[in-house]
This record gives C-alpha cells, sequence and structure tokens, in this order.
C-alpha cells in the first residue's frame, strides 16, 4: 500500500460536483472526480477511455487554506451557422488563494510511481477545475508514500504562510479514516466517483468523513520561497 500526495495551490481554483449548464458551483474542497480528471491528463487517458486504475484508488484531502468564495460573470454564445444564436449569461462560482494536499492511496506502488512521473510531464496541461487555473506550485510532491492515506496527509508540510496553531480540516472516504475517530467525524455523501470514461459524464455517490485535527508540521518550502510570512514582506 502506498499514497501519493498532490499539492494543490492556485490563485483560483474550483472542483465542481453539481454543475448544470449555466451554473458551474464549487465544493469547499477537491472533488475525487476533478482530481482523477487531472490525473488522467497527466497520463495522456482519452475521455474516452476506461480509468479503472484511478477510480479504484482510495482519495482524501487535507484542507490548509480555505481561500475565499468568489463568483464570476461570464457570456458564453454558439457559433454564427448555431441555430440559437443568443447570448447566455453563466455563473461561475471558484475558490481564491486555496491550498490543499489531495492524497491518492492504492495497492498498486507501481501505478502510484507511474503517475508521479506523468504530474512532472504531462501529456495535456493541468488545471485545477478549469483550464484557466493553473497551479501557481508544482502539483507533483514526493514519489509515493510507503503510508495509508490517513498517515500520508498527517505528514504533509503545511501550505499554510503563518503556522498559527488553527486546526486542519480532512476529507477522507470514510474506509481511509481510522475507526477510532469515526465517532467524531462527521459523515456526508459526495457525487463525484466517475462511473466509466469521463466523456460518460456519469457519476456515483461516495461516504465521505470530516476530521478536524491540530498538526505540528514544518512548512512547505515551495510556500517559504514563494511567499514569505506577511511580516517578512512588509519589513
Amino acid at each position: 500500500m502506498a499514497t501519493l500526495l498532490l499539492r494543490l495551490v492556485a490563485p483560483m481554483q474550483a472542483w465542481g460536483s453539481r454543475s448544470r449548464f449555466d451554473d458551474r458551483d464549487t465544493e469547499a474542497e477537491p472533488t475525487r472526480s476533478g482530481v482523477l480528471g487531472l490525473c488522467a491528463a497527466a497520463l495522456g487517458i482519452d475521455r474516452a477511455a476506461p480509468i479503472d486504475d484511478l477510480t479504484r484508488l482510495r482519495f482524501g484531502v487535507r484542507v490548509d487554506r480555505e481561500g475565499g468564495a468568489g463568483r464570476d460573470y461570464h457570456t458564453a454564445q454558439l457559433h454564427p451557422g448555431h441555430p440559437k444564436t443568443k447570448t447566455d449569461v453563466t455563473t461561475r462560482f471558484y475558490l481564491s488563494d486555496a491550498a490543499f494536499w489531495a492524497g491518492l492511496e492504492g495497492q498498486d506502488t507501481e501505478f502510484l510511481h507511474r503517475l508521479y512521473a506523468a504530474l512532472q510531464a504531462p501529456h495535456w496541461p493541468l488545471s485545477l477545475g478549469r483550464k484557466a487555473f493553473q497551479a501557481s506550485l508544482p502539483i507533483f510532491a514526493k514519489p509515493p508514500l510507503e503510508l495509508p492515506l490517513w498517515d500520508a496527509l498527517q505528514q504533509a508540510p503545511s501550505l499554510r504562510r503563518r503556522q498559527d496553531g488553527e486546526p486542519y480540516r480532512f476529507v477522507l472516504d470514510r474506509d481511509a479514516v481510522p475507526q477510532a475517530l469515526h465517532k467524531a467525524a462527521s459523515p456526508s455523501r459526495r457525487q463525484d466517483v466517475p462511473d466509466g470514461p469521463f466523456a460518460q459524464r456519469r457519476y456515483r455517490s461516495r461516504e465521505v468523513l470530516t476530521v478536524t485535527g491540530a498538526l505540528d508540521v514544518p512548512a512547505d518550502p515551495f510556500v517559504l520561497r514563494n511567499w514569505p510570512a506577511p511580516e517578512e514582506a512588509s519589513a
């Protein structure tokens, strides 16, 4: 068993799970379908191709910076030759200045190593939920860790600019959370598991548990290098 951690940091990111037509939502943290789509792009998997190697992985997220919720005003118009040429107004929500660790756990360590290599040299450009939302730090972090998902997320360095002692939020597949924490966790369901190739646009639900707890982990070196603490920036 091994876990691959993905660093998801960007000025803007969006992780929709209920988007329909002109309204594009975002969850408060990355969705399973969104992260698997990112991985499929890195591996060069066509939208019509099976993604069984990806969907069998356990999934979880650690929220380091929740970011702020925003809404974009967009207009869209079909091409001139289309019988309907009216302009549609669309509403698109996003997260600004958020930072997450996403973890993928599986028995096939060789596949996770192949995915790690693909994230460093992706087949197609990678984005965090929408094509315009590019990562501001490398998505790949370390090669797969010989740890279960929960332990790997516990050990990941902090993506916060300031170590303020605030608790972290963890959102994981139910069976990836240690049994001893189930009573204190908040259960919910997410409709974000691809049911077949992405082109089919079918999704099934999964049970997740949300756990909040304190961590004492060092700051991620990429964060320290790119964003100094507020007091350092103003010096």
